[in-house]
C-alpha cells in the first residue's frame, strides 16, 4: 500500500523529503485510529487490563504520528532571517516530544498493570477480541517495516524511532494475546504480569528514541562513511595534500555546514589553490547536499629540515599514543633557536592531561633536538 500511496503523493524534488514525513504521518494517524477502536472493542468485551492499556498505547501512538507530521511540515521551511540556517532541527525536537509521551504512557501502563496484578479481575477470552489482536499484531509489523524502510531512505531519525516503536508494539501485543491464550488453556491469570511485560516494551522504544533524537542535539559525531565521503572529494584534488579540523555541523536533515583546513604546497600558484579549493567547495555543495568552508594551509614541502624534524616528533608523539597525530607543523629560526610549533590531535578520553602530553612532548624535543623548543597546541578531533 505504502508503494501505491508514494506513487500517488510523492513528488520529486526539494520537498519531497517533506512530503514523505506528512504521507507516513497520516497513514500512522489512521492505523492507530483504527487499531485503537479495535482493541478498545476487545478489552470492552474481555475485561483485559492488557488490552485496553495497549488500546491506549495506540493511542498515544496516533498522537505521537500527529506530532512527527507537525515535525517534518515546520521542518520543511525555508529559512529565514531568524533562523538563517533553516528549521531542519524541529524534526529532531518532534522525535524527542513523541519519545516523552511514550515514555510517560509506559509508567501509567506499569501502574495500572500492578494494581490489577494486586487486585485481578477475569478475563475473557473470546475469539473475537484473539481476532483483533491479531490484525493488529500484523499491522503494526507492516507499521514498522514502511517506516524503516522509508526512515533509511530519507535518513531520519524521527522515522526510525517510530519504526522501533511500531516493532515493539507488536512485540508488546503478542504479549497480551499470549496472556489470553494461557488463561483460555490453562486458567491462570497473568493479564496484569502481561500488562507490565508490556509496560516495559514501551518505555524501552521511548528511551531509544528519545537517544535517538537527542543525540543530533547534543552535537553527536557525524557517521564515518559521511567523513569518508568528504575525505575522497577533499583529497581526489591534486593541489590539497592533506586535510585536518574537519567539523561537521548539523542543523537538521538536509541541513549540514562543514569546515576544513585543506593542506597545500606552498611553493604553487596562490590564485590556482583558490580556484582548486572553491572547486571543492562547489563539488561538496553538489554531491553531499552541505554548505563547506575551506581553510588553505601551506605547506613547505622543499625543506629538508622541516621534513625530518616532522617525522621525529610523529615518532615522538605516536610513542605517546598511537591515536595521536600532529598538524600545521612549521619552523620559525631567530635568536639562535628554532621555535617547531605544530598542534597535536588528542582523542577523547586519553589518561594524560593536556598539560602533562606537552610538557612530555616538550621536553623530548629539548633533549633530542638541540636549540630546539616546542610550541604546541592541543587540538581536538570533532569527527
Amino acid at each position: 500500500m505504502i508503494t501505491l500511496l508514494e506513487r500517488i503523493f510523492i513528488k520529486q524534488g526539494k520537498d519531497e523529503r517533506r512530503a514523505y514525513g506528512i504521507l507516513c504521518g497520516s497513514l500512522g494517524i489512521a492505523l492507530n485510529l483504527l487499531l485503537f477502536a479495535g482493541k478498545y472493542l476487545a478489552g470492552f468485551l474481555s475485561g483485559s487490563i492488557a488490552v485496553m492499556a495497549d488500546a491506549f498505547n495506540n493511542l498515544s501512538d496516533a498522537g505521537s504520528s500527529v506530532i512527527t507530521l507537525l515535525g517534518f511540515q515546520f521542518a520543511g521551511q525555508a529559512a529565514d532571517e531568524e533562523h538563517p540556517f533553516g528549521h531542519g532541527r524541529i524534526e529532531y525536537l518532534s522525535g524527542l516530544a513523541v519519545s516523552i509521551a511514550i515514555i510517560v504512557m509506559g509508567v501509567e501502563l506499569g501502574r495500572s498493570s500492578i494494581e490489577k496484578i494486586i487486585h485481578p479481575e477475569a478475563v475473557d477470552t473470546g475469539v473475537l477480541s484473539m481476532v483483533i489482536l491479531l490484525v493488529s499484531v500484523a499491522v503494526k509489523l507492516y507499521m514498522s517495516f514502511y517506516n524503516r524502510r522509508i526512515g533509511a531512505k530519507i535518513d531520519s531519525a524521527a522515522m526510525k524511532a517510530t519504526a522501533a516503536d511500531s516493532l515493539s508494539d507488536a512485540l508488546a501485543t503478542s504479549m497480551v494475546l499470549l496472556s489470553m491464550l494461557i488463561m483460555k488453556f490453562t486458567g491462570v491469570n497473568v493479564d496484569g504480569w502481561c500488562g507490565v511485560l508490556v509496560a516495559v516494551f514501551i518505555l524501552k522504544a521511548g528511551y531509544e528514541a528519545a537517544k535517538e533524537t537527542l543525540n543530533p542535539l547534543l552535537g553527536q559525531a557525524p557517521e564515518p562513511e559521511f567523513i569518508d565521503e568528504i575525505q575522497s572529494i577533499v583529497l581526489s584534488r591534486p593541489e590539497i595534500i592533506g586535510i585536518h579540523d574537519l567539523v561537521v555541523h548539523d542543523y537538521g536533515p538536509g541541513h549540514r555546514m562543514v569546515s576544513l583546513h585543506g593542506e597545500v604546497d606552498g611553493s604553487q600558484d596562490i590564485f590556482e589553490l583558490h580556484d582548486a579549493i572553491d572547486g571543492v567547495e562547489m563539488e561538496l555543495r553538489e554531491r553531499l547536499g552541505c554548505e563547506a568552508v575551506i581553510h588553505m594551509d601551506p605547506v613547505d614541502l622543499k625543506d629538508p629540515e622541516m621534513k625530518e624534524k616532522r617525522e621525529q616528533i610523529e615518532k615522538m608523539v605516536k610513542a605517546i599514543d598511537e591515536k595521536l597525530t600532529i598538524h600545521d607543523f612549521r619552523l620559525v629560526h631567530g635568536g639562535g633557536v628554532t621555535k617547531i610549533l605544530f598542534d597535536v590531535v588528542v582523542p577523547f578520553g586519553m589518561k594524560l592531561s593536556e598539560e602533562e602530553l606537552k610538557k612530555q612532548v616538550q621536553d623530548q624535543v629539548c633533549e633530542t633536538m638541540p636549540c630546539c623548543c616546542a610550541i604546541i597546541q592541543i587540538d581536538h578531533s570533532y569527527v
